[in-house]
């Protein structure tokens, strides 16, 4: 195929907003798919995407199109919505000449509509407006229109108007596609260089790499090279998504497609990698990605230490598959062997989880998350902390840092005095309040990252009556007071309970949870002291009380001696007992106590 008439394109939107959808009818409007396999969010492949009805995880899509009598390649590529899944858009940009900004007619622009905007025009990417769902009765086309012209500053004079729903506006979004997107910018002459943005790793032939070619051609069994690793590899297989699998003989400059090159080892593989012949030499790498840094950390141990191994296995096969997704070996004395593991926030984490335990069929324990803060030590010594258990002492510690973010939040102007409310209430400095117009307003706000990243969605959604959205983007480091907080049970700490958090919420989280501690353990033949404690200091206190026994109830008649005697026995034999008994910790303790950081 002439690299002219090829168009690489990925559809970007605010969650929700209908992307998935408008990539099913384009590939029914194509003739990609018979109505017989059609089904809603085809590229969707995960059950927990459909399941929730959010994308996760980049697809691609190649497309042949007929417009006018010219024959054209269509490479799509459908992008998550969510802010936890900004890595996935960021790549996917970095395949393609254009963008579908996709923008709901009713709800209009929200505040991921423009990060992933202004992410394509900082890459130098031509954006088409897409108004969808246009069929409601209370679209209002105009003000959209104006919106992201005033806003975003995209012309809308030929803005697509579509319905995902019912595929009218889909020939139209097909020729603007054809006319508006420019082709891919390379010689096929030239020596090969194809950039690695998605892989994955399959039981049978190893990793499989997911690749675009920038210059030059790829065949069946050339020797390739992976720059940034500096193996070479043998090209066993190549081909692409029409979304059936479609083998070929070798993919030329602009194209997108998969190649497998029988790699064993996830090292060699490294998403943002450039491909090159094997003898060729002094050959630069492509522009890859930037390494992600988690916002969030959390312990995943397997409940039977026996499956360690395995869930070392199976982290290694999605962190190939996420790059987000990071993990390092961590010892637990409650929980035993497990990893450390950085997410990018919360939503990303529980997809994680969720995958691992429906995919893999992984029983896990989860502990408290927490995010990366800053120790400076008296002695002048920076240690960064990610684990409440690494934290030093008090007395060594000269003060702490914790990560601030610059929050934008895009909501309707009545909702601003409870949003603003919110944002104190969570230690937020007011940057600046930008009237967009007479409807929306802009609110930035600097925030520790640790108050955004838990329930901070869920309040905004629920003042705002859904109409608000948020993103936000990292900071640095600011001084913070900080504490560690200790849970005691029966007096011995457990170190997989313990977490950090700011010095005037401390109390108010610590009684959280121990009474969600002290509902949940099982009653013992002793009472148990469920305690909070900072820098040994017991700050909150439950009891667990114990299960009573009447050991008098046979004593009939008799002096009152008589049944003194018994109590002190049993009270004798109730102390001893507390101090050798073991307090069973239920597995389900850990996933509950997730909800603590949901305070008012």
């Amino acid at each position: 195929m002439n690299v002219a008439n090829i168009r690489n394109f990925s559809i970007i939107a605010h969650v929700n907003h209908g992307k998935s959808t408008i990539a099913d009818r384009i590939l029914e409007q194509t003739g990609s798919i018979s109505k017989r396999e059609m089904k809603e969010q085809y590229l969707d492949n995960m059950d927990i995407e459909r399941e929730r009805g959010i994308t996760i995880k980049s697809q691609t899509v190649c497309l042949n199109v007929v417009i006018n009598s010219n024959e054209f390649i269509f490479n799509l590529i459908d992008t998550p919505g969510h802010v936890d899944f900004g890595y996935e858009v960021s790549r996917s940009l970095s395949a393609c000449e254009g963008a579908l900004l996709v923008v709901d007619a009713v709800q209009g622009i929200e505040a991921q509509t423009l990060s992933t905007a202004f992410l394509a025009l900082k890459n130098n990417i031509k954006i088409i407006p897409v108004i969808n769902k246009i069929d409601l009765p209370n679209a209002n086309l105009n003000k959209v229109k104006n919106d992201i012209a005033n806003i975003i500053g995209i012309d809308t004079c030929n803005a697509v108007l579509v319905s995902g729903k019912y595929g009218s506006g889909i020939d139209d979004l097909l020729v603007s596609i054809a006319q508006r997107i420019p082709a891919p910018v390379g010689m096929i002459n030239n020596e090969l260089q194809a950039l690695v943005f998605d892989s994955w790793f399959d039981s049978y032939k190893g990793i499989i790499v997911l690749v675009k070619i920038v210059n030059g051609i790829i065949k069946k069994g050339n020797l390739v090279r992976f720059i940034y690793s500096n193996k070479s590899f043998v090209v066993q297989e190549i081909g692409v998504f029409t979304p059936h699998i479609k083998f070929l003989s070798k993919l030329s400059t602009g194209e997108v497609g998969f190649v497998v090159t029988n790699i064993k080892e996830i090292k060699y593989a490294k998403v943002g990698d450039t491909i090159v012949n094997h003898q060729a030499k002094n050959m630069k790498s492509l522009i890859g990605f930037n390494d992600i840094k988690p916002n969030v950390f959390a312990g995943i141990f397997p409940n039977n230490n026996t499956c360690f191994n395995d869930l070392r296995t199976v982290l290694e096969k999605l962190s190939l598959n996420d790059a987000s997704l990071i993990f390092e070996h961590e010892t637990s004395t409650v929980l035993g062997l497990g990893f450390r593991c950085g997410f990018l926030g919360l939503l990303h984490m529980d997809v994680i989880i969720e995958r691992l335990e429906r995919e893999f069929h992984l029983d896990l324990v989860i502990t408290f998350p927490t995010v990366m803060y800053n120790v400076f030590l008296k002695t002048g010594r920076k240690i960064v902390v990610d684990n409440p258990i690494c934290m030093p002492d008090s007395s060594l510690i000269d003060y702490c840092s914790e990560p601030y973010v610059l929050v934008k939040i895009y909501s309707p102007v009545k909702y601003i005095g409870g949003i603003i409310a919110l944002c104190q209430n969570k230690r937020g400095l007011q940057i600046n309040i930008d009237y967009l117009n007479n409807m929306y307003v802009m609110i930035y706000y600097e925030l520790p990252l640790s108050e955004v990243i838990f329930d901070f969605f869920n309040k905004l959604k629920s003042l705002s009556q859904g109409y608000a959205s948020f993103n936000y983007e990292l900071l640095e480091h600011k001084k913070s007071e900080l504490v560690k907080v200790d849970i005691l049970l029966n007096h011995n700490r457990i170190d997989a309970l313990s977490f950090i958090v700011h010095k005037s919420i401390a109390r108010k989280k610590g009684k959280l949870c121990c009474t969600k501690i002290k509902d949940l353990i099982s009653r013992q033949q002793f009472s148990i002291a469920v305690q909070a404690s900072i820098n040994n200091k017991i700050i909150v206190r439950e009891n667990v009380s114990s299960l009573r026994k009447n050991v008098t109830s046979k004593c009939y008649g008799g002096d009152i001696t008589r049944k003194r005697k018994l109590l002190e026995k049993q009270k004798k034999g109730k102390k001893k007992m507390k101090q050798i008994g073991n307090v069973k910790i239920p597995h389900s303790l850990f996933l509950s106590l997730l909800t603590v950081y949901e305070y008012s």
